[in-house]
């Protein structure tokens, strides 16, 4: 049985317009894999595949050997599939510790014991303290989302994703409007993320693509162009015209 995310063959039209084109990668449990590549490269369409959002014209999707290429989006997050986005995706008026409990009680289908007192649920109490920890945010853990700063917000949104314990987690431009002075947090806590988790990174910045990548997945026209170390995708020349010395993501 094959480990992590194994997609093979992966194709996905609208109409005459081919947007993934026989598209075969593997992200093994442990990985820290970037997805970089020009405007219109795909790779939001990727992302979406993986995740559910559209469903592939044909090839496979294989989570842990199972074939998920059928399943709805709620249901591959259930299999083990999370994805953070661009803009954050949290309950602005609830606080940290609150945004925390939600993903909680919707993985023990207890959502409607969101303010539940914590000598009930003391397991989920216990799980919230330890990434509270984990992200350096339990200073926070009481303040209203709404009165962070926008780089903590991150930090809660990812630590959010990190509570539905996925195997797949990926990362839709985890920097994206976080000012360069806090930039250093994600970066801090995507070298914290469990050495077991499989971790997709979609990103244009390459500082902090270099900082915790050990692959890079070149994507142009839906197509993989190449994949490798970051020292080997930094040495190709195709990469340094299209991608690196050029075109932004």
């Amino acid at each position: 049985m094959t480990q992590g995310l194994a997609i093979s063959g992966l194709c996905k039209s609208f109409g005459g317009l081919q947007v993934a084109r026989d598209v075969t990668v593997t992200l093994p449990p442990g990985s820290r894999t970037a997805l970089i590549g020009p405007n219109g490269a795909g790779k939001t369409t990727f992302a979406n595949l993986i995740t559910g959002v559209l469903q592939p014209s044909s090839g496979s999707i294989l989570l842990d050997g199972h074939d998920i290429a059928g399943m709805s989006e709620a249901a591959r997050v259930r299999a083990g599939i999370a994805k953070t986005f661009q803009i954050t995706n949290l309950f602005k008026d609830l606080t940290v510790r609150e945004n925390l409990r939600l993903p909680m009680l919707e993985r023990e289908r207890l959502t409607s014991r969101i303010f539940c007192s914590a000598d009930r649920r003391q397991e989920i109490e216990a799980e919230i303290c330890e990434l509270l920890i984990d992200f350096r945010l339990t200073p926070l853990a009481d303040r209203q989302v709404r009165s962070l700063a926008y780089g903590q917000q991150r930090l809660v949104e990812l630590a959010l994703t990190l509570a539905l314990k996925p195997k797949i987690l990926i990362l839709d431009e985890p920097a994206a409007g976080v000012p360069s002075t806090e930039s250093h947090l994600i970066v801090e806590a995507i070298k914290r993320l469990p050495p077991d988790l499989s971790v997709l990174i979609i990103e244009h910045d390459m500082q902090l693509v270099f900082e915790v990548a050990n692959r890079i997945i070149v994507l142009v026209n839906g197509a993989v162009l190449m994949e490798g170390r970051p020292e080997e995708v930094t040495a190709d020349r195709r990469v340094q015209e299209l991608y690196l010395g050029g075109a932004h993501a």
